[in-house]
């Protein structure tokens, strides 16, 4: 019986030492074939923004600097660790409803190992339960809603665009002071009211005292009752928070506030828009970005390139797209080009990168860039058709960082 027993057990231990030999023999070779296979495997990159919609000016500006940040920060090649980026576009049309499907399609069918996106604060809303759930990164640009990092926020959120907190302080300290009475004139959307929640809390924390709020639809053209009930309450500023091609700013001149005594500050605008704003020169406020404010050697070849390639300066939100892209290569260098979530988030946690803007930091507690923004006041310029923003000063990331509003 033992001696059955003993051979039986002899030739399973051979069987089994052969079945192990054969195993260490081919591991190595199967490791090595599948670790080459996922170097030379193509990152992909999907962007979630507007094409088409009210912010489609916006949307085109990220995409082109996007393009450019990633052949500056791969010095041409568009490869990281041996790796080819690929980037694969969608529309979100300014909605909601499609960002979310269109966010879906990236990530289910296109697979994509890193989501970007969007001009909308709305649309990111949508789209920001879909990083969580598929587990995969979501750099968010230029969308300025605090709700994103804030109440909305999740581990896999980095966001390279300011937020409205950011904007209020900035906005703020160019205007509001003890005494003075300030008015909002601000979209009725997550941009719009997390825009004006973050100015009022600013400009009343300098002493300033904000007197009305008026929150038109997005989508509206017609501003007159808006302005109306602004002038009837008789500020000595008007605060506006816009985005998109509907602005407010021909009937702010025909009914002629400046006339009235009320002085009117915004953030500058992308170039389209300033176009409409002749009726503001002399305007103090603040700009997220204006080609020739960085002195920077980034900023120097993002307006060469782009007055090379397009025949025209970079505009408000090209900055942007180049700076989410400069971080994303900058994180998949630290990885040695991994795209895993958990090692990428380990990167980018306090990852300091270079932008045509200068530095910028994410913020470990909710992932927010820290940035420079800019004092300005609108001028005539010789030779520009549109009111230039001219830089009074810089304000240092340390100056306009936003509070943290998550609950991490």
């Amino acid at each position: 019986m033992f001696k059955r027993n003993s051979r039986l057990w002899s030739g399973i231990s051979l069987a089994l030492l052969g079945t192990f030999l054969l195993s260490a023999c081919g591991t190595p070779a199967s490791n090595t074939t599948g670790d080459q296979s996922k170097s030379k495997g193509p990152i992909k990159i999907g962007i979630a923004t507007s094409q088409t919609g009210a912010l489609e000016a916006y949307g085109k500006q990220m995409l082109r600097g996007f393009d450019l940040g990633l052949e500056y920060a791969t010095k041409g090649t568009k490869q990281v660790a041996g790796r080819q980026i690929q980037v694969i576009i969608e529309d979100t049309q300014t909605k909601p409803d499609v960002a979310k499907q269109v966010a879906t399609k990236l990530l289910d069918t296109d697979k994509v190992d890193i989501l970007v996106g969007s001009a909308s604060s709305t649309d990111v809303l949508a789209i920001e339960p879909l990083a969580e759930q598929y587990q995969k990164i979501f750099v968010v640009e230029p969308a300025v809603a605090d709700a994103i990092t804030g109440s909305q926020w999740n581990k896999y959120v980095f966001r390279t665009g300011r937020n409205s907190s950011q904007d209020a302080v900035a906005g703020a300290a160019a205007i509001a002071k003890a005494g003075v009475k300030i008015a909002i004139l601000a979209p009725d959307s997550a941009f719009g009211r997390d825009g004006a929640k973050a100015f009022k809390t600013a400009a009343e924390k300098l002493g300033a005292k904000v007197v009305q709020e008026e929150f038109p639809a997005a989508n509206a053209t017609d501003f007159t009752a808006n302005i109306q009930r602004i002038i009837n309450v008789k500020p000595d500023y008007l605060y506006v928070i816009w985005a998109g091609a509907n602005t407010p700013w021909q009937q702010l001149s025909d009914m002629k506030l400046t006339d009235k005594g009320i002085k009117i500050s915004t953030g500058a605008p992308d170039i389209a828009a300033l176009k409409t704003m002749w009726n503001v020169v002399g305007m103090e406020g603040f700009t997220v970005y204006y080609n020739n404010l960085p002195k920077n050697p980034v900023n120097d070849w993002l307006v060469e390139q782009h007055q090379k390639k397009y025949n025209e300066p970079p505009d408000l939100f090209t900055a942007g797209g180049m700076a989410a892209a400069m971080a994303i290569v900058t994180a998949l260098e630290k990885t040695g080009g991994d795209a895993n979530a958990d090692k990428l988030i380990s990167a980018m946690e306090g990852m300091s990168f270079e932008t045509p803007k200068g530095k910028m930091t994410f913020r470990k507690e909710d992932h927010q860039a820290l940035q420079t923004l800019y004092a300005i006041r609108l001028e005539k310029k010789d030779g520009v058709n549109w009111p230039v923003p001219v830089l009074m000063r810089e304000m240092t990331p340390e100056e306009t960082a936003p509070p943290i509003q998550n609950k991490r």
